[in-house]
């Protein structure tokens, strides 16, 4: 595999077009002379009131072949989040013999199915970055098929967080700003491995669904959920309850995950609602019996270390170093779940030993548990590159 050469830039000039070029002129410095190959842009705050604007001061800067990008709620680059106001951060890469080839992805609604159309094949790739617009386009039904078409392939990315003063999700895709579907990259040529970390924590036991329909949960281990969930959150310890009363999250086994479901090994999902007369719990995703089900929590404590955890090991699969990564975490982390700025992207700058990462927080994350990419809540996903 040919080596990989990253870049980043962030500004936080409240101009959209003079922020962009201070951004790009960064991360094509940090480039140290190469000319990059792929640039990946996300922009908060004033940039949402001229997305035009930041993409020319972009490509000004960087004359990228390739650029893709989204609005965000907020940006991650160079160690600092930037979770309000006005910023850009960006991210470019020079591949040496490696690819990456970009697609603006859009879909409509058939009678009785959805279609896809400038979604470009993922089979025999590397890896990709998926930024979809979560309300134009079906990520989830995506994912699946991906998890057919071009089983292996990890998908890591983030659903745009952000909206143009027109109202319509922001997403970039070469010189065009497009408000709707998704855009993304494919990569071939260069080692890409990404990383999932858990920002709840398991509490009390699995649980096994019996009945169950849509999003509802009729029965668990033969009873009705909402009584064995009630008892379930009764018997826990002192700490779990106190975890569990700041926001009670549901976790389900991830098919293909280990066998003693750890930490990892579950899609987490929020708790929508109950009816105390049926006796039944809504959850935010589809469910059917036989699926093994275990309460979660939100947890500093716990996403701080797993986060430590997983990227050791990444950086260690990767010889002990990595040329960079692309970063998604979710809106609810920052200074609102860590009491403190910078989390992530401290933690991301101090155990990568400095290698640039840029990124954003997203409304959703994307990336693979068990062998399968998936939509997350509350987790940092990442795409690191060797």
């Amino acid at each position: 595999m040919s080596a990989v050469r990253i870049g980043t830039g962030v500004s936080t000039h409240g101009d959209a077009r003079v922020g962009a070029i201070e951004a790009g002129h960064a991360a094509s410095q940090a480039l140290g002379g190469e000319k990059a190959d792929i640039a990946v842009v996300f922009a908060a705050g004033a940039h949402l009131a001229a997305p035009e604007a930041t993409l020319e001061g972009v490509h000004e800067a960087l004359r990228p072949p390739a650029l893709v990008g989204c609005g965000a709620g907020g940006v991650l680059g160079g160690g600092a989040e930037h979770e309000a106001g006005t910023a850009v951060a960006v991210w470019a890469a020079a591949l040496g013999d490696g690819v990456a080839t970009t697609f603006h992805a859009t879909a409509r609604q058939l009678d009785e199915s959805i279609a896809v159309t400038g979604m470009e094949s993922l089979t025999g790739a590397r890896g990709a970055i998926l930024l979809p617009d979560p309300y134009t386009f079906p990520t989830d039904a995506l994912l699946q098929d991906l998890a057919t078409r071009a089983p292996g392939v990890p998908v890591v990315g983030g659903l745009a967080s952000a909206r143009t003063k027109e109202g319509s999700t922001a997403l970039f895709h070469g010189d065009r700003v497009c408000d709707g579907g998704a855009v993304g990259v494919r990569f071939d040529g260069i080692d890409l491995l990404p990383c999932v970390s858990q920002g709840a924590t398991p509490v009390g036991p699995e649980m096994t669904i019996t009945a169950a329909e849509g999003n509802v949960i009729a029965e668990l281990a033969g009873r009705p959920a909402l009584d064995h969930i009630r008892e379930t959150i009764e018997q826990l310890d002192a700490r779990e309850r106190t975890l569990v009363a700041g926001g009670l999250l549901v976790g389900l086994v991830v098919e293909g995950g280990q066998p003693e479901y750890g930490h990892g090994d579950f899609l987490v999902r929020g708790l929508l609602g109950a009816d105390p007369v049926a006796g039944t719990i809504a959850i935010a995703a589809p469910v059917r019996p036989g699926q093994v089900l275990r309460l979660h929590a939100r947890d500093a404590a716990s996403a701080d270390r797993d986060l430590h955890d997983q990227l050791r090991l990444r950086v260690e699969a990767l010889g002990g170093s990595a040329a960079g990564a692309l970063a998604f975490a979710c809106h609810s982390r920052g200074r609102e779940m860590f009491g403190i700025a910078d989390h992530d992207a401290g933690l991301l700058a101090s155990e990568l030993g400095g290698a640039p990462s840029a990124g954003f927080f997203a409304a959703g994350e994307i990336g693979p548990v068990g062998g399968q990419s998936l939509m997350h809540s509350f987790t940092a996903t990442i795409a690191l590159f060797a």
